[in-house]
């Protein structure tokens, strides 16, 4: 069921929900991170999403890429799992989520990088020393640990 929160919303307005989320941390061959500048509150962070019900995981993650960016990734690896306070999101429309997220990192990706105009103003590789100031709230804590080096699996 592709539209759950949408049909969710439907029922409990802006309500919190509570949803599962999942994302990459993209690296090209020079180590550097793809973010996305969102288009609802032009901050950056990591690719990811929701996951529909009846979807795995790892689907969730090369459709939320695709659909955002137009690569196609490969090879996950695992890097955390994040629940708590900074994965409580109010969108710019009201909408509130408690997300437990599930990061993943690759190198390993193909296609043409294009941005979705309705979710990406910009995508851009970024060095460790030269992140945006404007990172997105929830993907600052995962974006942190890569800029420090610190190990994964993280479980938050």
């Amino acid at each position: 069921m592709a539209d759950y929160v949408k049909e969710m919303r439907k029922i409990i307005g802006h309500d919190p929900l509570m949803t599962v989320g999942v994302g990459v941390m993209i690296e090209n061959a020079a180590g550097e991170l793809l973010l996305q500048k969102r288009t609802d509150d032009g901050t950056w962070g990591t690719l990811g999403g929701g996951m529909n019900l009846g979807e795995t995981i790892v689907d969730t993650v090369k459709r939320e890429v695709f659909e955002e960016s137009g690569l196609v990734v490969d090879d996950l690896e695992l890097f955390g799992i994040y629940s708590g306070e900074h994965c409580v999101i109010t969108y710019p429309n009201k909408d509130t989520v408690f997300g437990v997220i599930i990061m993943f990192t690759t190198r390993t990706y193909s296609g043409t990088l294009l941005a979705d105009p309705e979710e990406s103003a910009e995508l851009r590789f970024f060095a460790r020393d030269t992140l945006p100031n404007n990172l997105n709230r929830t993907s600052a804590k995962w974006i942190e640990q890569w800029k420090t080096g610190t190990a994964p699996v993280i479980v938050d």
